[in-house]
């Protein structure tokens, strides 16, 4: 008796299995052809760069005084190129923030030309920038678009003040844009090799 619960009981989970993983599967490929059509946009926050914030001596257009990607980040940022690769995604549009972590970042996703776009720049050091960038951004997310798939590389903050998520570094946000320029959280895909979903209610 005992056995037969025990194969019962290992069926039942090889089935829960199955149809877990399945599920997985499923969402993940929904967001990347959701990416793929144009119906989405891809919300990247910069990969691994250790600290918080900027020197108090940052200059934008000097890469010496702000806080970079580590080499990690920087293993990071291909990896999470290659899962775009291999998701059907070859070629973007890139716009990212002028940082340089979020450039280094986009270029190394290798999906082609990478737009600076000031939008997307961070403000966690300035509030006083951040209500003029989101409508900006909004603004851009709301015109109507025909084009390949589009890819914005930005900041925690950023990213957070529009969909109210707190990414990690590297992780992706697939957003649909909807009228007035909001946006709707379709998905998340983890930083990794494999960007693998985070169900979203």
């Amino acid at each position: 008796m005992y056995s037969l619960q025990r194969q019962c009981g290992r069926l039942l989970c090889g089935i829960a299995l199955y149809l877990g993983f399945g599920a997985l599967a499923w969402a993940d490929e929904t967001l990347w052809q959701a990416l793929r059509s144009g119906e989405a946009v891809g919300l990247l926050r910069h990969a691994l760069a250790p600290g918080s914030g900027d020197p108090a001596y940052f200059n934008v257009a000097d890469c010496a005084t702000q806080r970079n990607l580590s080499e990690a980040g920087r293993q990071q940022a291909r990896a999470i190129g290659a899962a775009f690769h291999r998701n059907g995604v070859t070629t973007a549009r890139v716009l990212s923030s002028r940082w340089c972590r979020c450039l280094d970042t986009a270029r190394l996703l290798d999906l082609g030309p990478v737009e600076p776009f000031p939008p997307l720049d961070s403000f966690f050091s300035y509030p006083e920038r951040a209500d003029p960038q989101m409508a900006a951004l909004r603004e851009w997310l709301s015109r109507p678009y025909a084009g390949p798939p589009r890819v914005l590389v930005t900041h925690q903050v950023n990213i957070t003040a529009l969909t109210n998520v707190m990414p990690r570094s590297g992780e992706l946000i697939i957003v649909q844009p909807l009228t007035g320029g909001q946006v709707r959280v379709l998905g998340r895909l983890e930083p990794g090799e494999n960007l693998l979903p985070i169900f979203n209610d």
